[in-house]
């Protein structure tokens, strides 16, 4: 689980005069909250089966009866919690709450993957706040799919226009964009692991202009207005990961296509496409390769949020989420993982990609690569769920990231 709605996941780059306090204060937030995540864990122990009591010479057979019970008892799930910092040169620094519950749908069940309900809010120093609840469900023996989620909050983030020309030249528009966003999707299982089904999406947002003095980009068209996005589409999956939360074998692909209308009550009319594929390779029982390739196209009139926006969704670690955004875009990386002692593990990782005006249009020298290495600890053993903490290089950029369950 991690917040989206504007992905927090990079550190604020500084003037060489005030770099030495602004990383000693740096340091000092991370350790302060990395100790917090750890002692977060304190519920996690609720997803794995619980140790059996010794047993008892019983007295009559009523008494054994109820400690054979009692000693079959196990919890139904995994509770996962943890507060999660944000650095971020667009959203300033704070701390995302994230509280999930992994659990199976129905008990008898065993065919299904494991549910998940959680909720995340959003606290930052520049002003930002948020929250969020989502649930994703799989239902009579992996036959049903439904995934949705709620978002509400402000974000005041940094604009710096479409396009590669305009992300790399530096100039910015402070923006401060309030509204909610919900979604839902319904899939069903229509035989060799292919899901198919409907999507919806409907969201309101108002943005204005924080006060900003010199040059700056340009003012996107609906500052100042409320803006209605509503959506019908369709998503097709298929998935052969054994764990979902720690794929060691099989693929993950997925295609959604949202249908902006203002037929349906949409400010504006436009299309989305995304593609995403995963590929897992075990070696051994503690070491996996994992790829990764996103695809991404609009169509029609969008809003400048509603183009491809590059880095939002870990798609390539090391940039600042929304420096460049535009009509297409591609995004490929490779991450190799090891599980160690003490519930830790490492990852390193590499890959690069671009956005472009068309999809004929990009460019070999405007790739932007990205590499970086983490950390991995160990929040739920039942499930193989980890807490990840990821430090990333960019061009000409550096992030650091944290999150619940792997990048992809």
């Amino acid at each position: 689980m991690q917040w989206n709605v504007c992905d927090g996941n990079e550190m604020r780059r500084h003037t060489k005069t005030n770099a030495r306090s602004v990383w000693s204060r740096r340091a000092v937030l991370f350790l302060f909250f990395l100790l917090l995540g750890l002692l977060g864990k304190v519920a996690i122990s609720a997803g794995q089966e619980q140790p059996e009591e010794p047993s008892k010479k019983a007295d009559s057979a009523e008494k054994q009866t109820k400690e054979d019970k009692k000693d079959k008892r196990t919890h139904r799930g995994a509770l996962v919690a943890a507060p999660l910092p944000i650095v971020s040169p667009a959203i300033g620094a704070g701390v995302v709450p994230v509280l999930g519950y992994i659990f199976p749908f129905q008990e008898k069940d065993k065919v299904s993957p494991p549910s998940v309900i959680g909720a995340a809010g959003l606290i930052t120093d520049n002003g930002s706040r948020g929250f969020g609840v989502g649930a994703d469900l799989f239902m009579k023996e992996d036959t049903y799919e439904v995934k949705t989620f709620y978002a509400h909050g402000n974000i005041n983030y940094d604009l710096f226009g479409v396009g590669f020309v305009n992300g790399n030249a530096g100039l910015k528009l402070p923006l401060k964009q309030a509204g909610q966003l919900f979604f839902i999707e319904g899939l069903r299982n229509i035989g060799w692991k292919f899901f198919v089904g409907p999507r919806f999406v409907n969201g309101n947002s108002f943005i204005t202009l924080n006060s900003t003095t010199g040059d700056f980009a340009l003012v996107p068209p609906d500052t100042g207005l409320t803006t209605n996005l509503r959506a019908v589409g369709i998503g097709v999956v298929r998935d052969s990961r054994i764990n979902r939360f720690y794929p060691t074998q099989g693929m993950f692909l997925q295609f959604t296509g949202d249908f902006f209308s203002q037929g349906l009550g949409s400010k504006y009319s436009f299309q989305s496409y995304k593609v995403t594929f995963n590929k897992y390779q075990g070696f051994g029982s503690r070491q996996v390769l994992a790829y990764n390739l996103f695809l991404c196209g609009t169509g029609g009139e969008p809003p400048f949020y509603g183009n491809c926006v590059y880095g939002m969704n870990n798609e390539l670690r090391g940039y600042q989420a929304g420096r460049y955004l535009d009509r297409y875009m591609f995004a490929t990386q490779l991450e190799y993982r090891v599980v160690l002692r003490w519930r830790l593990g490492v990852v390193a990782f590499g890959g690069l990609g671009s956005v472009a005006p068309g999809a004929d249009k990009f460019r070999t020298d405007q790739f932007l690569p990205g590499g970086g290495a983490g950390i991995r600890f160990l929040m739920s053993k039942k499930y193989h769920v980890n807490l990840r903490t990821d430090f990333a290089w960019g061009k000409d950029t550096f992030t650091w990231s944290v999150g619940v369950g792997e990048a992809f």
